[in-house]
């Protein structure tokens, strides 16, 4: 959870209202959710009508970087899959700057995540993802996931001094395997689009009648395999939080829902298993490196490494 940019309410309203026709700010609060980015829930009174967004700065991704991401939702939000809508600025441009750093306002979707799913949310999340990935065919940009295994291999140069020989060790042959697996035929094979690449619970919304309310947090989407999308979600969705061993019925409820829409190729089905392993292996590197390396910020509490590890290890077994 992280505050990198700090903002009074003066601030605030004053660059609100100078750089959009959205009305007048009428509340505003930091959010303590996220790692990556400074977010903010706005409340703006336009014309007695009260309307909610919400303000990203952006701490890491650059200018040339973020079109892709936002023009992705937009994209999404205008062919009916339920995202937050960017909003564009008063020069018509969908990304503004405050504090010299990169910003955007785009619209805050109702309701809350669902913490410890069930069946229904778990196939609900997968007929999304499949509907996703198949209207996101047609997005013209392109963009690679910028934390994919490039990203990966110039991590572990620099948070491998503080692992003990165990993590090393592991670290260092998954990597490997994941050089090989990337660079053979049978993944080249597998088919690929914008890719959300981040589709954990917590960036889920459900209404109270567990209506899928949308998916948000966009900002480590990126053009990937979309057996990688799918691997990171289960990886999340579909497991015990204790152990990281996949709940079985979950896994099913998800991977038949999401087959309806878009069933795999044989090419994913021989996949499958190692991009278990990859996705687990992202996010065990990203946790270190925040870990490790962590960057100020008021809030901040990185998330535990070793659930992620676990993980890696599960999948690593149950591939042999």
């Amino acid at each position: 959870m992280a505050v990198y940019t700090s903002l009074t309410l003066e601030e605030a309203n004053d660059w609100f209202t100078t750089s959009f026709d959205l009305g007048e700010m009428h509340a505003f609060k930091g959010i303590s959710d996220g790692i990556e980015n400074t977010n903010f829930f706005i409340d703006a009174n336009n014309k007695g009508f009260i309307t909610e967004y919400v303000l990203t700065i952006f701490e890491r991704l650059q200018f040339d970087q973020l079109p892709y991401y936002l023009n992705l939702m937009l994209f999404l939000s205008n062919h009916h899959i339920k995202v937050p809508t960017p909003f564009l600025n008063r020069q018509h441009q969908i990304l503004d700057t405050i504090k010299n750093k990169p910003a955007a306002i785009v619209s805050k979707l109702e309701g809350s995540p669902r913490l410890s799913p069930n069946l229904d949310h778990c196939a609900k999340v997968a007929r999304m993802l499949a509907s996703m990935h198949l209207v996101g065919k047609n997005y013209s940009a392109h963009q690679e996931n910028l934390r994919s295994l490039p990203w990966w291999k110039s991590v572990v140069r620099e948070i491998i001094p503080f692992l003990d020989d165990a993590k090393k060790t592991l670290l260092t042959a998954e990597i490997d395997f994941q050089t090989q697996f990337f660079n053979s035929p049978n993944y080249s094979e597998l088919p690929f689009g914008a890719c959300h690449c981040d589709l954990f619970r917590d960036n889920v919304l459900f209404k109270d009648n567990d209506e899928l309310s949308g998916f948000f947090d966009f900002y480590f989407a990126g053009t990937d395999k979309w057996l990688f999308d799918v691997a990171v979600t289960v990886n999340d969705w579909c497991i015990e939080l204790q152990t990281g061993a996949f709940d079985p019925a979950r896994l099913d409820a998800f991977l038949d829902a999401y087959q309806e829409i878009r069933p795999f190729t044989t090419s994913e089905t021989i996949a499958w298993p190692k991009m278990l392993r990859a996705a687990a292996l992202r996010f065990w590197i990203s946790r270190l490196w925040d870990f490790y390396i962590p960057r100020n910020a008021q809030l901040l509490t990185p998330h535990d490494p070793s659930h992620f590890e676990k993980i890696l290890q599960l999948r690593i077994q149950h591939a042999n």
